[in-house]
This record gives structure tokens, C-alpha cells and sequence, in this order.
């Protein structure tokens, strides 16, 4: 039977340790014929070979493409649970090219010598089982608290998870017996036998074990690759070798034919003359019988789907960058830093007209649709349940289009961090947030108050220019001369008007700056405030600061305060940080003198939320005594766990309000209040409302019609709704912080 897996080759090396750097020159051989996989067998008793995982190691850090594996790894000799972390580290370290073979041992008098308990043959396959088992639920860190595990050959009591390895490792198993063989079919992913042990008949009566096992385990046979070993023969001619290796192929179901020698010559004529002719051939051969080849969806994958979308509708140019609910890869795209998802559908498109098809798919589906820059958005709204989430994290090019004048072309994709970093060779920064995590879409359409903001402005007033895919798939370019409506609404209404892909910024010259950090007794929260921000509004514009509270723990109240001052003169910065030092009594502090991308370049949060974020936002001018008074009540009365006052003012001002879409050009300070209960933090959050002038998108979680009227006053929302009306008619882009085209 022809699976329809797309063939591949592979190369099966001899571990020798004389000289050692034989193996690895045969592997990065392979690499550079073009092989896809390179395989070494695996003898931890055997003295004339190189331990295997040290090998592997070493080939994955002396190769680039070619993926490595164990042919197979002992597991009598090798503990599933270590084994299982150093499969995951390698796979990360090596960019997701580690696939694991695994065996049940067999040369016993050897094993044993080296104390590994025998093991009947039922034992031996009853381990393997086990492993597999503990191995892959190791991997599965989405899973819940640690794991458990009883069995006759591991215990684990509570070990935890992880790591996660960078794809889904396959797991091939080298087995001949039934037993084996049903092990195949109920928990691996491949079986891998070698040709020499078989016998005319044993692959296709060996396939009718696998595939009525894997039914009964409710799997399709086809998820199951058949890799095979073929021993080499220098002197055989290209014509007898595809003759040989075709049927096996079309009749026995092989997809990956692994060669088994040590001479560079052979290898060589091999992927040469022998691959291409049998690709040809298996490809002619299934044309005519109508044999589709491609990977094939697990059922346990299928089953977790989604009834509201047409996943077999999907086209064939976004097949490549979805991934579904059943898929490896889903746990680190679903939620987000805050919040937990479930979408049914995520999207990671490569270039804009990948989002376009992306976005007419989501149109057609009628599913909650979200949109995503790469970053960790705070506000939650880069996710759903059961929808469609566009992923821009894959298009993240930055690229310089005018030395001369700074002019850089940024992907919605990238991360500030990245920017950051970027910029840095040629001296230039970017005002950009507080944290390297962010992405750029999100930040860059809502205004983007960062370090730099008092002295540089928002990140908004840097661009110069954007694409646009619109609602209806149509692929714009935005600037004061092009569509300059649309340029305008981008500019501080978030993702309304349709999925920005790039921006065009003019960038700063900005060297080091002075980074410091400051802890106060926070005794006296109201008076800290009043007289930070007091000290915030005098400070000269290169000063920026953030000033962050808590409720009391353990009896003590502290606040934090960070901020840039952007200077490399000591002095200098000493003077401009020196009343903000002086705000409250100081417990701690520390300054650094560091280029700005240190500053940006935090180690980035996991996303992996967990439940829905509560946050509200709120824009303010002064903070004056009786707002101070207020916001240390809020702390005090248990509501939020985190209170933080972002500084602005400065050069945003400078800006007319009506320039663009971010209108609150006037308030001095952002800010904005988390807590655990949305009941609780809406109801105190409602005492400080009177005070506020505005809010921050990026901040606010509370989606009620009456927030977009606080968002924006009335003249600048009629002039969005109007916009809305004309560029997304039809509310694709609802699910966020909505302007409803339908209102009055």
C-alpha cells in the first residue's frame, strides 16, 4: 500500500571513534548532497563507537539544515525521563531538527555487563511503551501541574514538565515482532525496520499489523511513516536501485529510505542519481494511480477541530502556516501574556498577500477573528475562543530605506526588542513602549507612549507611511499624500480600518542613555504620587519615568520607579533623576548607563495566559491631591494587585490634537489598574473616573459601548465612524476595541 508520504532520504552513519571527526565530516557530507536526515546507531556498550547522544549532539551543532536522529537510541540504557529532556533541548538548540528512533534494546550479555537489568521480551516492549509514554508527557507542557506517572518500569512522583522542544519530535520505532509492531500502530510515528533482517513479505504483513493496530486505536495508518535502512552496494548502477526501491515505495508504503554506508563516493552517486530518479518515478507512478501525497492530520488532531470552520477549505497557500487545536505547535500560539485562548484556527502569514487570503478565509467563516503583531497583548484582544486568530509574528523584517533620513521599514511582526537591536548598529532608537516584548502592530496603532515619549513623542508621530491590507482584501499604501483619511485613522484607532503589515518610520538618533531604578516606602502613597508627578511635569523633556504601586504585602508598602534619561553624560543624568530620587523616602536604587536597546532587550514572558486579564486605563492631566487620594484608596482596598503611572506630555503635545486619531494629545500621564475580580475593579475604578480625560487602548480590557466614547471625544469619533462606514462597511474587524459603523 502507498501511504502518499512524500519521500525522503536519509543517511545511516557508523558512530567510529577513529578518528573521531570521521562521523561528523560523513554527516555534514549528507548535509551538503542534500540528504534530510542523518541517523547513527546507538551501542552504549560499545567501546569502538562514539556515544551516540554526544555524537548527535555534536553533528547538530557542526550542521545547519539536515535533521539528526538515533538509529535507534537504546532505551533499556537510556532513562526516559532524561532522555525525554535532552530530546527537547537538542530539538531547541538545534532550530527543531531532532527526531527520535527508539529501540528496545537486544544485546543483553553486553547491557547487562554494564548493569542494565535483562528483560524478557515482553518486558522489553512493555518498556518502550512506557516510555513513549512518559517521554511525550513531559513534552506536553500545555498539560496541567506535574506529572504523575505509575508503571511497572518508571515512577514519577511529580517531575516536572519540560522543556518543550521546538516542533513535534517524531517518534519511529525499530521493531520485526507482532508485538512490536502493535506498538507501532497504537503510539509511534514511524516504524523502522532494516531490509537486511527482513524476508520477502515481512514489510507488507508487517504494515497489516501496524495499520489494525493503529485502527484500533482510533488512528489513521497513514500518520504512521514507514522508514527503512538499505544497506549500501558501491558498484550497483542508479537503473537497479530504483528498480529494487520503487515497489517498496508503491507497495510496501516506504517513505524514507535510509542508506546505510560509510563511503563518500556511494553516498554521493546516491543522492545524486539514485533520489532524483526514484522521486521521479514514484511521483509519475502516483499521478496516473491518483495517490495524493502530503502529511496526513492525525485523528486524535481532527478530532479536536473545530465544527464552525471549514479547516478542508482552507487553501492550499495558508495550509503551511495554520495551525490547528490538535496541532504541536498550538499551546504557544493560543493565548496570549494575559489571557487564555482557544481559538479554533491560527494563522501566521508570511507577507501581505498571505494575509489577505488569510483574512477573505476568516471573512467566509463567520467566527470571531482576532488579530495579532507578535507581541503579548496586555488587553487580551489578540485572542478568542473557537475563532480565527491572524498571527503576524512571522513577518517581522526590519529594513533601512533611507539611511540619510533615518527612514526604516518595520514589520507588524517584529518585537521592539528587535527594533531596538536593530536601530542600535547605526545609532538611531525609536520611542517604542517600556518592554521588548511588545510587537510593533499593536503598539504602533494605538499611539505608543514609551521611554522616549517626553522628549521624541509617540511612536505614532514617527511614521511617515503604512501598508494596509483593508477589510475586503484590497492591499494599500497609506501616508499624508496617500489615502491620507485612512493614515490619519491608523494613527491611534487600533485595528479598525483593516491589518496594517508594515510601517515606515523616520527613527532618532539616540545613543546611551542613563536607565535608572528607584524603590520607595510607599507609606504615604497619595503624597508619593502627587509629588512624583509634580517632579514629572518639571523635569526637562529627556527625562521619562514610570512609577508603579502595589497593595501593602507583609506590612510594607513599596513603590517602583523606572526611567530613561536620554543623556550618556553622568553628570548629567544624575541631575535630571535627582528629584525623582527625592519623591519619598528611597530604599534602593541603582543607575546604569546603557545603549537604549539594553534597556528594551528583557527576557520575554511566556505566552501562556491563563483566564481573562482585568485591566482599565485612563489618561489624566495632573495628578493633583484629590486624584492622588483617590488612587492610594484604590491600592489600599484590595482591588488591583498592579497600579502603574506612565509619564507622557512633553513633545506629544506638540502635535495638534486633531493630527491624528490619538486626540488626547494634552494629558500628562497614562494610567492604568489591574485586579483579579472585573466586579470589583470596575466598581472602584469608578471613583477615579471623574479625573480621567480619555484612555489607552493597549491597556483597556472593558469592551462596553460606553469606552469608545471615552476613547475618543465625539468629534473624533464621528470622523472615525465615517471612516469605518467607508473602509470596513461591514465590521469585519469587530472583535477589539470596536467602532461600530452601524451607530449613529
Amino acid at each position: 500500500m502507498d501511504y502518499g508520504h512524500q519521500l525522503e532520504f536519509g543517511t545511516f552513519i557508523t558512530p567510529v571513534n577513529a578518528p573521531p571527526q570521521v562521523a561528523v565530516a560523513r554527516a555534514q557530507l549528507s548535509e551538503r548532497l542534500g540528504y534530510d536526515l542523518v541517523t547513527f546507531q546507538d551501542h552504549p556498550y560499545q567501546p569502538a563507537f562514539l556515544d551516540t547522544w554526544t555524537l548527535l549532539t555534536w553533528v547538530a551543532a557542526q550542521t545547519e539544515r539536515i535533521r539528526i536522529a538515533g538509529n535507534v537510541l537504546n532505551v533499556p540504557m537510556r532513562p526516559a525521563p532524561v532522555l525525554a529532556r535532552a530530546a527537547a533541548s537538542l530539538d531547541l538548540l538545534s532550530g527543531g531538527r531532532f527526531e527520535m528512533g527508539l529501540g528496545a534494546g537486544g544485546f543483553w550479555d553486553a547491557m547487562e555487563a554494564m548493569g542494565v537489568p535483562r528483560r524478557t521480551p515482553g518486558e522489553s516492549v512493555g518498556q518502550l511503551a512506557e516510555a513513549i509514554d512518559v517521554i511525550r508527557r513531559l513534552w506536553d507542557t500545555d498539560a496541567k501541574g506535574t506529572l504523575r506517572f505509575e508503571g511497572d518500569y518508571y515512577r514519577l512522583r511529580g517531575a516536572k514538565r519540560g522543556p518543550r522542544p521546538a516542533h513535534h519530535i517524531p517518534i519511529a520505532v525499530g521493531g520485526y515482532k507482532p508485538r512490536m509492531l502493535r506498538l507501532v500502530g497504537a503510539k509511534a510515528d514511524g516504524w523502522l525496520p532494516s531490509l537486511s533482517y527482513l524476508k520477502p513479505g515481512d514489510l507488507a504483513a508487517g504494515n497489516e499489523i501496524i495499520d489494525a493496530a493503529a485502527r484500533d486505536a482510533g488512528r489513521d495508518p497513514r500518520e504512521i511513516r514507514r522508514l527503512l535502512n538499505v544497506s549500501g552496494d558501491p558498484g550497483r548502477p542508479a537503473e537497479q536501485w530504483v528498480e529494487q526501491l520503487l515497489p517498496l515505495v508503491l507497495s510496501d508504503g516506504v517513505g524514507t529510505i535510509i542508506l546505510g554506508s560509510d563511503d563518500p563516493g556511494e553516498m554521493q552517486r546516491f543522492a545524486e542519481e539514485v533520489a532524483p530518479a526514484l522521486r521521479a518515478a514514484v511521483a509519475r507512478e502516483r499521478a496516473s494511480g491518483g495517490v495524493a501525497a502530503g502529511p496526513v492530520r492525525a485523528a486524535a488532531a481532527l478530532a479536536k477541530r473545530r465544527e464552525d470552520i471549514d479547516y478542508d477549505g482552507l487553501p492550499e497557500s495558508l495550509a503551511a502556516v495554520a495551525i490547528e487545536p490538535g496541532d504541536f505547535g498550538y499551546a504557544g500560539v493560543r493565548s496570549t501574556y494575559l489571557r487564555g485562548g482557544a481559538p479554533g484556527l491560527v494563522l501566521q502569514p508570511r507577507d501581505a498577500e498571505q494575509v489577505a487570503g488569510a483574512l477573505a478565509f476568516a471573512r467566509d467563516q463567520d467566527v470571531p477573528l482576532a488579530l495579532r503583531s507578535g507581541g503579548h497583548g496586555i488587553s487580551g484582544r489578540s485572542t478568542n475562543d473557537g475563532g480565527i486568530v491572524i498571527d503576524l509574528s512571522r513577518m517581522n523584517r526590519i529594513e533601512v530605506l533611507d539611511e540619510a533620513h533615518r527612514l526604516v521599514r518595520v514589520e507588524a511582526g517584529a518585537r521592539w526588542t528587535d527594533v531596538a537591536s536593530a536601530l542600535a548598529a547605526h545609532g538611531w532608537a525609536l520611542s517604542s513602549g517600556d518592554y521588548g516584548g511588545v510587537g510593533v502592530g499593536g503598539l504602533a496603532t494605538a499611539g505608543g507612549i514609551g521611554w522616549l515619549v517626553r522628549e521624541h513623542g509617540l511612536t505614532i508621530d514617527h511614521l511617515r507611511g503604512a501598508s494596509v491590507v483593508l477589510a475586503d482584501g484590497t492591499r494599500v499604501s497609506c501616508s499624508e499624500t496617500e489615502h491620507p483619511d485612512l493614515f490619519w485613522a491608523v494613527r491611534g484607532a487600533g485595528a479598525n480600518f483593516g491589518i496594517v503589515t508594515a510601517f515606515d518610520f523616520v527613527v532618532d538618533e539616540v545613543g546611551d542613555v542613563g536607565f535608572g531604578q528607584f524603590v520607595y516606602d510607599a507609606t504615604d502613597a497619595a503624597g508619593l504620587l502627587q509629588r512624583w508627578g509634580s517632579a514629572m511635569e518639571a523635569a526637562p523633556r529627556d527625562v521619562t519615568t514610570n512609577l508603579i504601586l502595589g497593595p501593602p504585602r507583609r506590612g510594607q508598602a513599596l513603590a517602583q520607579v523606572y526611567g530613561v534619561v536620554d543623556s550618556s553624560i553622568p553628570d548629567v543624568i544624575i541631575d535630571r533623576l535627582q528629584p525623582i530620587a527625592d519623591v519619598a523616602p528611597l530604599l534602593d536604587q541603582q543607575v546604569q548607563l546603557v545603549p537604549y536597546a539594553g534597556v528594551m532587550n528583557v527576557p520575554d514572558a511566556p505566552h501562556d495566559g491563563r483566564g481573562e486579564p482585568v485591566a482599565r486605563s485612563g489618561l489624566i492631566e495632573h495628578l493633583t491631591p484629590e486624584f492622588s487620594t483617590a488612587a492610594a484608596d484604590l491600592i489600599r482596598s484590595g482591588a488591583v494587585y498592579f497600579f502603574q503611572v506612565r509619564s507622557v506630555g512633553g513633545a506629544v503635545a506638540d502635535v495638534p490634537a486633531d493630527a491624528t486619531a490619538y486626540p488626547h494629545r494634552s494629558a500628562n500621564f497614562s494610567v492604568v489598574a489591574f485586579g483579579s475580580s472585573k466586579e470589583r475593579l470596575d466598581a472602584a475604578w469608578a471613583e477615579l473616573a471623574p479625573y480621567f480625560s480619555g484612555l489607552y487602548l493597549s491597556f483597556e480590557t472593558d469592551q462596553r459601548p460606553e469606552r469608545v466614547a471615552e476613547a475618543w471625544p465625539e468629534k473624533t469619533l464621528d470622523r472615525l465612524r465615517t471612516l469605518k462606514r467607508r473602509y470596513d462597511p461591514d465590521n469585519v474587524f469587530r472583535d477589539n476595541f470596536n467602532i461600530d459603523p452601524a451607530a449613529p
